[in-house]
C-alpha cells in the first residue's frame, strides 16, 4: 500500500485564501466566507483587516461540530451558483457551517473519469452522497449512478444541482435511505456495481433514527460493499472527515476487504493549498482500491 497526499485542481469559483487561529478564509464564487477549521492551529498569513472583509462569518454556538449561526456582514442570497470543476451547483449557508461543496473531493474526479470511461455505462454506487457532486461527475463521465443518502434535504439539494448542471437526462437514481439497510437489500436482490464510493460521517442518523458510528460499522459496510461488486470491478473509494483514525487505518481495512480481488490500494490525506502561501490545509483522509495502478 502506498501513501499519497492529494490536492484538488484549481477552480475558478473557489479558493482557500488564508487559514489560521482555528479558521479558514475562502472564496465561493463572488462571496468570501470565514469558517471554523480545527486543523488550522497555526497563525494566519493575512492581517485581520483582510479577514474582516469577509461577506459572512460562521460562529459556533454549541461545541466544535455542533450548530451555529452565520453573521452576514452584507446581504447574501439564500443560494448562489458556482462551477464545481465543470459541474454547476448551488451553495447555501447551512447551520453546520457547510456550504454543500467540498472542493477537496475533486482531487479524485480525474481518477473517477478514467475508471468510468474504460467501460460502457458502468454501474456506480455512491453512499452518503450528500449534495451529489461526485454522483453528477460520475453521470457526466457516462456511469449509471445510484446515489444514497439518509437526508431528504440533501437529496433534494442534489436533484436541484442536477437540474442546474443540465444533467437531468443522465441516469441517476436519487434514494433517501439508510445506507446499511439499502446495501443489505441490494445484496438480497443480487444487484452488482462496478464502482463504489463512500463518504461516511463519523456519526449519523438514518431517516428512521438508525445510528451510524464510523469506527463500529465501517468494517461491516465495506465487506458488504465488496460483496456488491461486479466480477470485474473498477474501484472502491472511501473518504472520511473529523475522525481520530488515520489514513493507514482505512487503507489497511480496505486492503483486507479487497484481498480476494487483484488490485492496488493507496491511502493518504486530502489537502487544499492556500492561495497566499501554498501552505496545505488538511481536510480529510481517504483510501482507494483500483484494479490497476
Amino acid at each position: 500500500m502506498e501513501l499519497r497526499l492529494l490536492t484538488p485542481p484549481p477552480w475558478s469559483d473557489y479558493e482557500l485564501i488564508d487559514s489560521g487561529h482555528g479558521a479558514k478564509l475562502e472564496r465561493f464564487g463572488p462571496y468570501v466566507l470565514a469558517r471554523p477549521e480545527t486543523q488550522a492551529i497555526w497563525s494566519p498569513h493575512l492581517p485581520a483587516t483582510e479577514w474582516q472583509k469577509a461577506d459572512a462569518t460562521f460562529r459556533r454556538t454549541r461545541g466544535d461540530e455542533g450548530p451555529g449561526e452565520w453573521q452576514q456582514h452584507r446581504p447574501l442570497p439564500e443560494r448562489w451558483p458556482i462551477n464545481a470543476n465543470g459541474v454547476r451547483c448551488w451553495l447555501r449557508l447551512t447551520p453546520f457551517r457547510h456550504t454543500g461543496v467540498f472542493p477537496e473531493h475533486s482531487a479524485h474526479w480525474e481518477w473517477l473519469a478514467r475508471q468510468v470511461q474504460r467501460r460502457t455505462q458502468p454501474r456506480a454506487l455512491v453512499l452518503f452522497g450528500y449534495t451529489g457532486l461526485s454522483s453528477l461527475h460520475l453521470a457526466r463521465y457516462g456511469a449509471h449512478v445510484t446515489h444514497v443518502d439518509a437526508s431528504k434535504p440533501a437529496v433534494r439539494w442534489a436533484q436541484e444541482n442536477q437540474a442546474l448542471a443540465e444533467l437531468t437526462g443522465r441516469p441517476i437514481r436519487w434514494l433517501i435511505d439508510d445506507v446499511g439497510k439499502f446495501v443489505a437489500r441490494e445484496l438480497r436482490r443480487g444487484n452488482r456495481y462496478d464502482l463504489i464510493l463512500l463518504d461516511p460521517p463519523v456519526f449519523g442518523r438514518g431517516p428512521n433514527g438508525e445510528i451510524w458510528r464510523l469506527h463500529e460499522q465501517l468494517p461491516q459496510l465495506l465487506a458488504q460493499c465488496a460483496a456488491l461488486l461486479s466480477q470485474q470491478p473498477l474501484g472502491v473509494l472511501v473518504c472520511a472527515y473529523a475522525t481520530t483514525i488515520s489514513a493507514l487505518t482505512i487503507g489497511n481495512l480496505l486492503a483486507e476487504t479487497m484481498a480476494p480481488f487483484h488490485g492496488y490500494v493507496t491511502a493518504g490525506e486530502l489537502a487544499i493549498p492556500e492561495q497566499t502561501t501554498r501552505r496545505l490545509l488538511p481536510t480529510a483522509i481517504y483510501a482507494v482500491w483500483s484494479d490497476r495502478e
